[in-house]
């Protein structure tokens, strides 16, 4: 039996979003504290974009403590007392929903697609392993880490502690939403969250929503679908992510050629290997990735000097629109080959990046990626799936929106005096 219970005082953190954020439970308190959680103020919430929105600075420690509070508010005042919710499921709600980033990596995605890593792994092997979370959480009894690793890879068997938060309207999402809108300094991500909780209803196996809350459901998902396409896939950020992805694998594949680094790249060794321990995965923060950019500036290989040096005073890629048809396909290939006459490897400095969403879908059984909808609880009692009923929804529901840029160095083309004839070829190519 469990009795941390109650801390004597309440701890506050001032939060820009939320105002307040509360915690009463040592538990949550003592996991805070962890060095595993910490670390998370070491890792950007939205990775290159502080490159485009140069308030982007927050960090997935403020994005945790944000789901936290919300899921805090959740359970303490809209269900409590309510049908269909166990109060008993409150603690491991709380940890879950601090706890659900744990293991994201420095720069996340650009960082896991370049060393096929899974952050929801890491988060899995952070809560079960050998960790001060792991000891923390064990305080209620040994089972419990492995139930709070199940709710965030959402495996739980109780579906509406789950959707609290992983579903279409949950904790992460309207706190990110809100946060990110923040930070970026643009209006696109905001949307009426003090209604939302309000008009939320536990059911067997997901929250719901009151019919009369509609609107507000309506402007949130209008909103994300905006944040999607002007922050989050901005083509100036996607530009740094290229570079990022580029300078990681060039330096694994010069430390795979047995090149010999002025600066040597201790923190990723493992990682070039494909053997990461955690220890390692843990040890590696943006900080360090930083420093090895910075550092790498001075490297003899003049594609790594030449990539770090971009990334870090900001000498992005400029973009085209690219439409991966034949015809654009085709002149894809004749590029590469013209960049090669040039003396300027494709491979790093030719890249095309797709990006794509999916803002609201209902429940397509058997379909890749299928996923709960929205309910609107009626005034008779009633579940109706959300675009039945909202107009706006509808018009969206189910429409997949892919983008495509081409990313190439402008100025290596300026520089191509020498190449005329070559030079000439690639900018029509480009300007067609």
């Amino acid at each position: 039996m469990y009795f941390g219970g109650q801390l004597d005082e309440e701890k506050v953190f001032k939060d820009p979003v939320h105002r307040y954020i509360h915690v009463r439970d040592k538990m949550i308190w003592d996991l805070i504290g962890t060095k595993e959680f910490q670390r998370l103020r070491r890792i950007k919430q939205l990775g290159t974009t502080y490159l485009t929105f140069h308030g982007a600075e927050h960090s997935r420690f403020n994005h945790s403590l944000g789901v936290y509070e919300i899921i805090r508010r959740i359970i303490d005042d809209v269900f409590v007392g309510r049908d269909h919710w166990d109060h008993s499921e409150r603690l491991l709600c709380l940890c879950a929903a601090l706890l659900h980033d744990l293991g994201h990596g420095p720069f996340s995605h650009s960082f896991e697609k370049v060393f096929r890593l899974d952050h929801e792994d890491f988060t899995r092997a952070i809560i079960l392993g050998d960790t001060e979370v792991n000891a923390a959480l064990r305080q209620v009894d040994d089972d419990f880490p492995r139930r709070v690793a199940e709710v965030i890879a959402k495996t739980y068997p109780n579906k509406l502690v789950v959707s609290l938060i992983s579903s279409q309207i949950d904790a992460d999402r309207m706190d990110y939403l809100l946060r990110d809108a923040y930070y970026t300094g643009v209006s696109y991500g905001y949307f009426d969250m003090e209604r939302i909780l309000r008009v939320m209803r536990p059911r067997e196996d997901q929250v719901v929503i009151k019919r009369s809350g509609m609107h507000a459901v309506e402007d949130y998902i209008m909103s994300r679908y905006q944040m999607y396409w002007q922050v989050y896939f901005h083509p100036v950020t996607r530009s740094a992510e290229v570079i990022l992805t580029k300078i990681l694998h060039r330096a694994k594949k010069l430390y795979e050629d047995g090149y010999s680094f002025q600066t040597k790249p201790v923190h990723f060794l493992s990682f070039f290997a494909g053997n990461v321990a955690l220890d390692d995965y843990l040890a590696l923060d943006e900080s360090i990735i930083l420093f090895y950019f910075q550092q790498w500036q001075e490297e003899q290989d003049p594609i790594l000097r030449d990539l770090c040096r971009r990334f870090v005073r900001r000498r992005l890629f400029k973009y085209t629109e690219f439409h991966p048809t034949n015809d654009q396909m085709a002149k894809l290939i004749e590029l590469t080959g013209l960049f090669r006459k040039a003396g300027i490897d494709p491979d790093y400095y030719l890249v095309v990046d797709s990006s794509s969403d999916l803002p609201y879908d209902f429940y397509r059984p058997g379909e890749e990626g299928e996923r709960l909808p929205i309910y609107l609880l009626m005034p008779n009692g009633e579940l109706r799936e959300l675009s039945r009923e909202s107009v706006l929804v509808d018009a969206i529901s189910g429409k997949r929106r892919t983008d495509h840029k081409l990313y190439f160095p402008a100025d290596f083309l300026e520089d191509l005096s020498a190449k005329r004839t070559v030079k000439k070829a690639i900018l029509e190519i480009l300007k067609g």
